[in-house]
């Protein structure tokens, strides 16, 4: 049974756990040596990296909130982690461009890239934004210490940073300008300081677990998870704890008033204002009730609908919230590989801990089975039971929540998961090495020996898989998704163009994914640049030329063959995952995907959307490939919007034949009878896939 005692839990774990057997100063000198080391290890680690994909869209994004007040761009994510680098970008002079209307996500997104490649130097940027972000994950690293120290002792509060710290996919975030790392510390602060004031019932701790959750709320949407772990986390502790019902009921009172506390403190981050910006009127890229109604489940629309209409949360995060639950949970048009298996938009059930399995280094992975085997077999304290709980549920909720959803980011969308591995791995460690066993001490020796050995060189920490996955040479032959490659290597890219492209006078096909706006920075010529000139290169399905790719884009697709060309093919060079070959090719689907890009562009990129251009080059595209689905899709809405009834319908019927998920095939038919039976005109046209 759970003692409501007023005192910290550490005091009842074994002396093995509790203290260092040192002066406190120990302990807080070895976390900022510690921290210090990290920060140094990632800064090297990741000195080659670019700009991810993300990055460039929340810097412009959070310099706007902080110098308009208006939350109306990259609505996609809470502000904590663009407040924070947009104020510290403005302070050094980031200049932004006036807000304008924006046509859906990517003429969004290219908005926000101008800015930073163009009316910025993107150098200084990334280093100011380098800088924040140590920062800002840095102290979530120190609060999560301090709070394992107060939980589970200082040995094993030190022997978890230094677990999260030594891991390659921490250090490749900690520098990034995302949501990823700042959501899973924030989030295992919030469960852990909820351990503590569900235990102790003292206002004080009531206030930090109420202000932990509300910075893992502000952090990512996927933190909605976090905030129902830490619910039925303190259910579960008012109700078993010993008490009279009046008691009980108080304790679970308090519990409500954490959760409302937390969406306070959401509220805060929004400046209290329910609109998206200071002034009347809504200027999202799209409208929130449009985007509400994208989703396909009835109940969650009505719920976001109901938030929306009683004004209970900002218009921005219900922005954010529904393209979550359309993108992550119902999911992109996007195949998978992993494991060696392609799969439609999610990979399987065990896609969490299988990742964990491969992207871990050897070392880290045994000492955490051995922290697991430890506590299943009982050797741990009873008093770490709970702590270890709490971690416990939040990572099966987003092992259960990813097993459900969409799995195109990787591990990046599984580090909540990580905290609890890192405490078990770290218990572990304090366990055997106070223990009397040599050889046990010897075994673990060699663990953190491996991981030390594994992990410490590695630069491109990003790419990092281990020797289970081929290491980072070999991952990407069984693995497609963001994990593997985030558009990172585009600085090399800039260099190898520089040394052996420029020189030649050469076009390369850079099918990379770098932003055109740093293309155009960096004065780069590619295919594509301008359609009138190289419509030529896409006549043929042989096609010569330098090819700029991914290491991911080898990996097997629904949608296309063209990749086999490259897998016999060996690149002349490769920096990272990304590739670079040369020579003369068979790409059965290149005019077609040229094609359907530039439709794309014509739609939602352009300054003044051609809907004409858009279905002419649309209806090429899908007469040379109508296997990749959603180009048929979008082709059948706009056919449509003109009143083409039967090219409509046909449209639909194909991206019908080659859906690859049952899922969508009663959605299609629901709407292609639609279409069969009314006005085209007036039937609204169904939310397309391939632009989440």
């Amino acid at each position: 049974m759970i003692s409501p005692a007023r005192t910290g839990a550490a005091r009842a774990l074994p002396s093995r756990f509790v203290s260092l057997r040192h002066h406190p100063l120990t302990f807080r000198v070895l976390t900022i040596l510690l921290l210090a080391g990290g920060i140094f290890r990632s800064d090297r680690a990741t000195r080659l990296d670019s700009f991810t994909f993300d990055e460039a869209y929340h810097i412009m994004a959070g310099a706007s909130y902080v110098e308009t007040g208006s939350f109306r761009i990259n609505p996609e994510h809470p502000p904590l982690t663009k407040l924070w680098v947009g104020a510290v970008v403005l302070q050094n002079g980031f200049k932004t461009s006036p807000l304008k209307p924006l046509n859906d996500k990517n003429a969004e997104r290219k908005f926000a890239e101008q800015d930073v490649y163009l009316n910025n130097n993107p150098d200084a940027v990334q280093r100011q934004a380098r800088l924040a972000m140590f920062t800002l994950n840095g102290l979530l690293l120190l609060g999560l210490t301090l709070l394992v120290r107060r939980l589970l002792g200082g040995a094993v509060a030190l022997g978890t940073l230094a677990y999260l710290l030594l891991d390659p996919t921490v250090a490749a975030h900690l520098p990034v300008v995302m949501t990823d790392l700042p959501v899973a510390l924030s989030s295992a602060l919030a469960v852990l300081a909820a351990v503590a004031a569900f235990r102790s019932w003292r206002p004080g701790d009531l206030l930090l677990a109420t202000a932990c959750l509300g910075l893992a709320l502000a952090s990512k949407h996927s933190a909605v998870i976090t905030a129902v772990g830490v619910v039925l986390l303190g259910v579960g502790m008012a109700v078993f704890q010993p008490g009279a019902p009046a008691v009980r009921m108080k304790r679970l009172a308090l519990v409500g008033l954490v959760g409302v506390g937390a969406v306070v403190v959401l509220w805060g981050f929004y400046g209290f204002r329910y609109r998206d910006s200071v002034q009347e009127g809504e200027f999202f890229n799209r409208p929130l009730n449009t985007k509400i109604e994208d989703i396909r489940s009835p109940v969650m629309k009505t719920v976001l609908h109901a938030l929306a209409d009683g004004h209970l949360l900002p218009a921005s995060y219900l922005w954010g919230l529904a393209d979550t639950i359309r993108a992550g949970v119902e999911g992109r048009a996007a195949s998978i590989y992993a494991f060696g298996r392609l799969y439609y938009s999610r990979a399987p059930f065990y896609y969490t801990p299988g990742i964990w399995a491969v992207k871990l280094p050897i070392g880290l992975l045994l000492l955490t089975l051995a922290g697991l085997a430890l506590l299943l077999t009982g050797r741990l304290p009873r008093s770490a039971a709970v702590p270890l709980a709490g971690l416990g549920l939040l990572a099966g909720l987003f092992w259960l929540a990813l097993a459900t959803g969409s799995t195109y980011g990787g591990v990046r969308h599984a580090l909540a998961v990580l905290p609890l591995l890192a405490v078990l791995g770290a218990m572990a460690v304090v366990y055997v090495v106070n223990g009397r066993s040599r050889a046990k001490q010897a075994g673990v020796a060699v663990m953190g020996t491996a991981a030390l050995v594994s992990a410490l060189p590695v630069v491109r920490p990003w790419e990092y898989f281990n020797e289970l996955a081929g290491g980072p040479e070999g991952s990407y032959r069984y693995f497609s998704d963001e994990g593997v490659d985030l558009q990172q290597r585009s600085g090399e890219l800039i260099r190898y163009y520089r040394t052996h492209i420029e020189p030649t006078g050469e076009i390369p096909f850079i099918w990379y994914g770098m932003a055109r706006a740093e293309r155009e920075k960096y004065r780069m010529h590619w295919v594509g640049e301008d359609p009138a000139r190289d419509s030529i290169r896409y006549a043929s399905d042989r096609v010569t030329g330098t090819f700029f790719l991914p290491s991911g884009g080898l990996a097997p697709s629904l949608y296309g063959t063209g990749e086999k060309a490259f897998l016999k093919a060996k690149p002349v060079a490769r920096m990272g995952n990304l590739l670079v070959y040369k020579g003369t090719f068979r790409l059965p689907d290149v005019r077609a995907n040229w094609l359907s890009g530039q439709a794309y562009k014509a739609l939602f990129i352009d300054a003044r959307p051609d809907t004409a251009k858009a279905i002419r080059l649309l209806a090429e595209s899908v007469a040379l490939n109508p296997k990749v689905f959603f180009m048929d899709w979008e082709l059948g809405n706009l056919y449509a919007l003109k009143g083409e009834r039967q090219k409509a319908v046909h449209a639909f019927e194909l991206a019908q034949r080659y859906v690859p998920t049952d899922e969508l095939k009663p959605l299609l038919t629901g709407h292609i009878q639609q279409l069969k039976t009314q006005d085209p005109r007036r039937v609204p046209p169904l939310r397309n896939p391939g632009l989440e």
